[in-house]
């Protein structure tokens, strides 16, 4: 074990730009000769990068590792601005509180129910994208509303409101595509719709998941804070569909340009569940590492020792092409068996929405395979454009005719 925290001058981190859906070949470098390595971000104090799966899950699950305690400092991070990260930023028991309130809402169970409802409108929405004609875009006919109708039926929320709050949501996810002043502003919108909402459901108690919050709220105020109901609400709203809007893409993406992928899901659906479980370890979702976590004592982690009060950021997309863990891991593998991806993150942060986007994902794949098994891109790949200045990759537009 070294200490190397006070000698080792950090590399810039991101290592480059964003291209497309490729994955820096320094990380692979960096899991065979240095795992955890010094880095520092666009702002905030330097830290160490877990490249590795191993320190990966070690970081994102062991207590010693805390996003509580960064709060207040000044963490690595890509943009300018620390927004308040709610939810996020909490450790358990606090964590434990908020996050139990809502995570009936998506269990396995739940989620099965609004299946049919989801391929309703999966079909709904490709009617639209065919009677539209080819070359259609397949972000604005399918990847985009489905989600937002989705996320909107389970909350409560209006769908004939989703142009105000997606564009809100944008604040979330944004590094430099929006200003600071822009994404405050973005973001002070969003947090006074939900309120909006929260007051509508004291005049008037709904069944959905914002008049349980507020039932929550209103029954026991030890529980819950009108802030904490606003703030949790409104992180369920974005986070709810943005990733999801912009993985739907990226996976048509990656199955129409890796050799054999769509032909190989066409031949046979069944594989699509697999397959899902495939692309979320195969593409690199996000476009940098975030949220730190801050090590509470000294902690011994790829050979070298993490000081207390050191910042540590996760790769996801190099703990998900470890050597170690998973065979021949650059390769897409639609039918891969073992695939304990991290894809939805792990420990008590693991999104709560994974079972949803899960079955959002399977359903989108699953009716696209049926009604235009001959899908294909309409424009060349070079001619595809892509998100810029945010936390997550995708593309802005995906031509495609069938």
């Amino acid at each position: 074990m070294t200490d190397t925290s006070q000698d080792t001058m950090p590399q810039r981190y991101p290592f480059s730009d964003p291209h497309r859906l490729d994955v820096d070949p320094r990380y692979a470098l960096l899991r065979r000769d240095e795992p955890l390595t010094r880095i520092r971000m666009p702002f905030g104090e330097p830290a160490w990068l877990a490249t590795r799966y191993a320190d990966a899950r070690t970081v994102l699950a062991d207590p010693r590792f805390s996003r509580a305690a960064s709060v207040g400092r000044d963490q690595p991070r890509n943009t300018e601005r620390q927004a308040d990260e709610g939810i996020l930023a909490m450790d358990p028991p606090e964590h434990t509180r908020l996050r139990r309130l809502v995570a009936k809402a998506f269990t396995a169970r739940r989620v099965e129910e609004l299946r049919p409802r989801t391929a309703a409108v999966a079909d709904e929405l490709v009617d639209g994208m065919l009677a539209a004609g080819p070359p259609a875009d397949l972000v604005a006919h399918l990847a985009t509303p489905l989600p937002i109708r989705v996320i909107c039926d389970l909350l409560g929320v209006p769908v004939s409101d989703q142009d105000r709050f997606h564009t809100w949501s944008e604040a979330i996810v944004s590094t430099t595509s929006l200003s600071p002043e822009t994404a405050e502003s973005y973001i002070d919108q969003l947090l006074g719709y939900m309120a909006g909402l929260i007051a509508q459901r004291r005049e008037t108690p709904t069944d959905d998941l914002i008049g349980a919050m507020v039932r929550a709220r209103d029954e026991n105020a030890d529980r819950l804070t009108e802030e904490e109901v606003i703030r949790l609400a409104a992180g369920l709203l974005a986070a709810g569909h943005e990733t999801t809007v912009t993985q739907i893409p990226n996976m048509v993406y990656v199955l129409l340009t890796e050799e054999g992928g769509w032909e190989r899901l066409r031949a046979d659906p069944t594989l699509v569940p697999r397959a899902v479980e495939e692309l979320m370890r195969f593409i690199p979702l996000g476009a940098t590492a975030a949220f730190p976590r801050y090590a509470t004592e000294d902690v011994e982690l790829g050979g070298v020792l993490v000081r207390a009060g050191e910042p540590v950021v996760v790769s996801l997309h190099s703990a998900n092409r470890d050597e170690q863990v998973f065979t021949d891991p650059d390769r897409l593998d639609l039918a891969r068996e073992a695939n304990p991806h991290l894809g939805f993150g792990h420990g008590v942060h693991h999104c709560i929405g994974a079972q949803l986007a899960r079955m959002e994902l399977q359903v989108v794949l699953e009716t696209l395979l049926r009604r235009t098994p001959g899908l294909r891109l309409a424009v060349p790949v070079s001619e595809l454009t892509w998100k810029s200045g945010l936390l997550v990759r995708g593309l802005t537009a995906m031509p495609v005719q069938w």
